[in-house]
């Protein structure tokens, strides 16, 4: 079965230091992690290799959890781990069960790297791989835009 990618790609004014920063402690992961009006309670991180971290995201009425099970960690230049949808408890779901369009696999391979710039800027490339039909991956990459703008807003706020 083809599989689809969503590749997400930031030039920041912000210093790789900074960008990993938000990428990896849990008080700036709550200020910007998830699309336009979703908060973050919950940022347990757990950055190293074999590590897991829980990350929340909420709206009124309906908060959706993630585990980011690292296999790769790199500091300032490459994270990889597992996106995958879990309980409160990080017991694994099916994504369907929080109203997640079909399409959406429970295990999403990421693959983050940062690249410094001249000038103090950092390069920052997000994929994400598995997704089963066009339409979830562009709803996702809709997410990661917005995710990102979030992003961008923090560290030039």
């Amino acid at each position: 079965m083809a599989t689809h990618e969503v590749v997400g790609t930031r030039v920041l004014d912000a210093s790789v230091d900074e960008v990993w920063r938000a990428w990896v402690e849990p008080e700036l992961i709550k200020q910007w992690w998830g699309p336009t009006g979703f908060t973050v309670p919950v940022a347990e991180m757990d950055v190293r290799e074999g590590g897991e971290s829980l990350v929340s995201m909420a709206v009124p009425g309906f908060t959706v959890y993630n585990t980011w099970t690292y296999s790769r960690v790199e500091p300032l230049e490459r994270l990889e781990f597992v996106n995958r949808f879990v309980d409160a408890d990080r017991q694994v779901r099916d994504p369907q069960a929080f109203g997640i369009p079909p399409g959406v696999p429970r295990e999403v391979p990421h693959v983050l790297t940062f690249r410094a710039l001249p000038g103090g800027r950092t390069e920052m490339t997000l994929t994400e791989s598995g997704y089963e039909t066009a339409e979830a991956a562009a709803g996702s990459s809709a997410g990661l835009e917005q995710t990102f703008d979030k992003l961008v807003a923090l560290l030039t706020g």
